[in-house]
């Protein structure tokens, strides 16, 4: 390489240089734009009408006591449901919450099918783990407890969470009016005919559950 062709060579890289450099500090200087939102908690500003589950942004997950050592977690990837939102709030509201069953997540392999088998969830039997409300009860001003009948492995019995509304707003993304709720409770696998493995593994299981409702399109 000749000197002419050095100095080329150097000048661009020095341009290239300058210029990265005032990009950057154009950057610096350039305010970021940060997403604002806020929700509201006045149910009578709530559109009355059908919310569907966003799958997404929805969590169920179980826990229940292991050996004495720790509640162990255990979470579903796939649900499904509706809320049907009616004048007056929620006392007057109702909603039906569908799990697959066989969608459940340990975190181990071989314990999700072990739990899947027929000694316990049997999910090719019972694919489905559902709750339908039946009764909302009022405690303070976005809170109350949630009355449902809950069928686990083809057995119904009544379960009932402490629910809030966490509030109401149009997504500022999407749009589309949502809803987010906190529930949590819980009940007695052996009460459902989940037994196995008990004392080592405890009866008593606690649900806890994140959802958001998105408002179904006219005519959906």
């Amino acid at each position: 390489m000749n000197s002419s062709t050095a100095c080329a060579s150097f000048a661009r890289a020095l341009m290239r240089g300058l210029l990265g450099a005032m990009l950057l500090s154009a950057m610096a200087c350039t305010p970021i734009q940060v997403l604002t939102h806020s929700v509201s908690q006045n149910e009578a500003r709530v559109p009355a009408g059908r919310y569907e589950v966003d799958p997404n942004h929805t969590s169920v997950t179980f826990d229940i006591d292991h050996f004495k050592y720790t509640r162990f977690q255990i979470r579903f990837d796939r649900k499904k449901g509706q809320l049907d939102w009616n004048e007056g709030g929620l006392d007057k509201s109702t909603t039906s919450i569908t799990i697959d069953a066989a969608s459940i997540d340990t975190n181990v392999p071989l314990l999700d099918k072990m739990v899947k088998s027929a000694s316990l969830l049997d999910v090719e039997r019972y694919p489905e783990i559902r709750f339908v409300s039946t009764r909302f009860e009022r405690t303070d001003e976005s809170r109350g407890t949630l009355t449902g009948d809950l069928t686990i492995h083809g057995v119904t019995q009544p379960v009932t969470l402490d629910v809030t509304f966490n509030g109401f707003a149009p997504d500022p993304l999407t749009k589309q009016d949502t809803l987010g709720f906190s529930a949590e409770g819980h009940f007695s696998r052996a009460k459902f005919g989940l037994a196995t493995w008990y004392p080592a593994v405890g009866d008593d299981i606690h649900v806890r559950i994140q959802a958001e409702f998105v408002k179904t399109p006219a005519g959906g």
